[in-house]
């Protein structure tokens, strides 16, 4: 899920390729990125901001570095389903769905030596709503004087309602050290103690985190990685050039137009797997021309979004019609996607050229604006749909912004600002995490800039599948949800971007995870990564 106002986005929208500002090329690589070495260097998309305290983090470069140094209550398997970790098995459900008593595991120790207990447990689920950290709506619904210890293994988690995706959404918290945090949280923050496989040693912005392999990890399997660097390369062209010239051991996100050449050379492999992102063309339904739904629906017309993902990314995504990944659909959902998909608007510049003329109250003197992130894909998309305009009289302009400034501009609600932004996000595998975070009204302004206002119970029926625990009864008022979205066409979905890596053939064992914050995912249950000799 998301956070709170402004930045709130950034953990999804960058995880989701709002990658910001120019390019860097990693630095020295400190005795990494060869056969011998049992260190990895990993290349980021982005540099993390430099949170490193989950309670306060909220972008994805800086959970991936999270992801190592911690361990999760629960953790995604490469199904997206939840497993235990330091839980010790399934929550238990009392109170009609408002509390759960999970046990914890006995044997697992902070880097530090401390023990891992239920307060520690109880912290990490309060913390960001007492704090009212950006991570805050992740956990709103919490009953923090309810949330204890009940003995040193036993936590209790006392919602204030019932909270749909509790199980599937919310138990997956990574735990912190409470006495070291609340002593000091600027320190911990940027030189943080976890309970996972390896140990935070070293970090300077925008250049380097360095991790080691904690010797005396609790869980298995124990790390066969002696250490991990993270460094960053903000463009394709640098990452792809540092996987070719063999000065990195693996890169993340292969460029799609780049993904036969690094394919097809020897000693590099590349890998694939399906990812919860959505990625979409919003409107201002605030002010300004979109807000006719039938200008919407005629530039969905004026342009084929399936040709330009087939173009584009090929079999780097999916394209999509609803805000619903496949993935999430797949997890027992089965909301009716062929339906929709038959409802979505497909090339018809006929079509579009009536609509258009019909719906615009100045035709003669419209003009909008696109606003896009420093993303080569996503720009190619507002060029495509700013040049189909252009063939039918209108003169469209896009504008690529850096991260931060398109973050102030696309809450804005100014037409003057934007008529149309392209952005994505990547939740996990569940309908919540989408449609709340980028459709309900409390978000307007915050999580999404479209300022929807629906029907009289479009954001009700939101809110009431998310506080409701049958999953039978949230699918049916989530279909209603999706059915006004595809007629209205606030956000026109767009596609799916699969999770990549490219890695050298001395690489072993490192998948992607469907989860783009667990990547490069290094020890688990399903693989532990390892650098031939």
């Amino acid at each position: 899920m998301v956070s709170d106002q402004l930045t709130a986005t950034r953990r999804r929208l960058l995880a989701s390729g709002a990658a910001v500002s120019a390019a860097m090329v990693a630095g020295c690589i400190g005795g990494n990125g060869g056969p011998g070495d049992d260190g990895l260097l990993y290349t980021q998309e982005v540099n993390p901001e430099g949170d490193f305290d989950p309670i306060v983090s909220n972008d994805a470069y800086s959970a991936q570095v999270i992801h190592q140094v911690y361990d999760g209550l629960y953790e995604y398997d490469y199904d997206l389903e939840l497993q235990p970790k330091l839980a010790a098995g399934e929550p238990e459900e009392e109170e009609d769905g408002e509390r759960y008593i999970i046990e914890i595991v006995d044997d697992a120790e902070f880097h530090n030596g401390d023990p891992v207990t239920a307060e520690d447990v109880a912290h990490s689920f309060t913390a960001p709503v007492e704090e009212d950290t950006d991570n805050r709506p992740e956990y709103d619904f919490i009953d923090v004087d309810g949330t204890e210890a009940i003995d040193e293994h036993t936590v209790q988690i006392d919602l204030e309602h019932e909270y749909g995706p509790f199980e599937t959404l919310t138990v997956a918290t990574y735990v912190v050290n409470e006495s070291v945090r609340t002593d000091d949280p600027g320190e911990y923050n940027t030189n943080p103690v976890g309970s996972g496989p390896f140990t935070f040693e070293d970090w300077t912005s925008d250049e380097f985190v360095e991790l080691e392999a904690w010797d005396d990890y609790w869980g298995d399997p124990q790390p066969e990685l002696e250490s991990v660097r993270f460094e960053a390369a903000e463009d394709d062209a640098g990452r792809v050039s540092q996987i070719l010239a063999g000065d990195t051991d693996a890169i993340a996100t292969v460029p799609p137009e780049d993904w036969d050449q690094i394919d097809g050379e020897e000693g590099i492999n590349v890998h694939r797997t399906e990812s919860p992102s959505y990625m979409y063309v919003a409107f201002n339904c605030n002010e300004g021309e979109t807000t006719d739904p039938d200008v919407r629906r005629g530039i969905a017309h004026s342009f084929s979004m399936s040709e330009f993902v087939d173009a584009n990314l090929g079999e780097s995504a999916t394209p999509l019609n609803a805000p619903i990944p496949p993935i999430v659909d797949e997890l027992g959902w089965e909301f009716p996607m062929d339906d929709w998909a038959d409802q979505t608007p497909e090339y018809d510049p006929d079509e579009a050229e009536e609509l258009l003329e019909e719906g615009l109250d100045d035709p003669d003197d419209w003009s909008p604006t696109i606003i896009v992130p420093p993303d080569d894909v996503r720009i190619a998309l507002g060029e495509l749909i700013a040049s189909r305009l252009d063939e039918l009289g209108y003169d469209a302009e896009v504008q690529s912004l850096d991260f931060a400034t398109l973050t102030d501009t696309y809450i804005s609600g100014d037409s003057d600002d934007y008529e149309m932004y392209i952005l994505g996000w990547t939740g996990g595998p569940d309908p919540d995490v989408y449609l709340y975070n980028l459709f309900h009204e409390e978000n307007a302004g915050v999580t999404q800039g479209h300022f929807y206002e629906g029907s009289d119970d479009f954001h009700d029926a939101i809110l009431e599948a998310r506080q409701t625990a049958d999953q039978d009864d949230r699918r049916e008022l989530y279909v209603d949800v999706i059915d006004e979205i595809v007629e209205e066409l606030p956000v026109m979905a767009a596609y799916s971007e699969h999770n990549t890596i490219a890695t050298q053939d001395y690489v072993n064992d490192m998948q992607p995870h469907p989860n783009v914050s667990y990547n490069p995912e290094l020890v688990s249950d399903e693989n532990n990564v390892s650098l031939d000799e």
